[in-house]
């Protein structure tokens, strides 16, 4: 099924509660998430049609504009975004591993859907900020070419907004490397 995401990223918990709210109030989208995350922030993820998802995030930064961090509307989200966020996917053996690390869940998530639409890789975790000091990172796997223009696409994503970290391309990784993902 093809829909449309939206996130808020908020510098404050009581904020978040707050958009989160305001968003749902506003129009016709269900909730996926809404938690607290490392430093201290809040993110509030919505989805639905095109149309809601934009009232909905417009609604929710307009309600407390001075905690926003950032924020996106993603139409036609990938369906493989879901499972690498919940860390549900079993991947096999792997050619190579490219990681994409920004200092923003919302660039980064963006970044993640930008990887799986413009290469062929499969996206095998994405980890929004949860004890990592308010970072959030991407990792994807396929062919060498296939990973290093994901890694670029991404890169691209965040970097727009100055919020990219570091990005690196593994090829043939070792086993025990891969104990730490998913």
């Amino acid at each position: 099924m093809s829909y449309s995401i939206g996130l808020i990223e908020l510098s404050s918990i009581a904020a978040g509660f707050e958009v989160c709210d305001a968003m749902l109030k506003e129009s016709d989208v269900s909730l996926v998430l809404s938690r607290t995350i490392c430093s201290g922030k809040y993110m509030v993820m919505v989805k639905g049609d095109v149309a809601a998802v934009e009232s909905a995030v417009t609604a929710g930064r307009t309600r407390n504009e001075f905690s926003v961090i950032d924020t996106f509307v993603i139409p036609n989200v990938d369906d493989s975004l879901f499972p690498a966020i919940a860390g549900t996917l079993n991947i096999g053996t792997m050619e190579a591993i490219g990681i994409v690390e920004s200092f923003s869940v919302a660039s980064l998530i963006e970044a993640a859907d930008q990887m799986v639409k413009s290469a062929n890789v499969q996206l095998m975790e994405v980890r929004l900020a949860m004890a990592l000091g308010g970072k959030a990172f991407a990792v994807v796997t396929g062919s060498v070419s296939a990973v290093r223009s994901a890694v670029e696409a991404g890169a691209q994503v965040i970097g727009r907004k100055g919020l990219l970290v570091n990005k690196v391309v593994i090829p043939n990784p070792r086993p025990e490397l891969l104990s730490e993902l998913i």
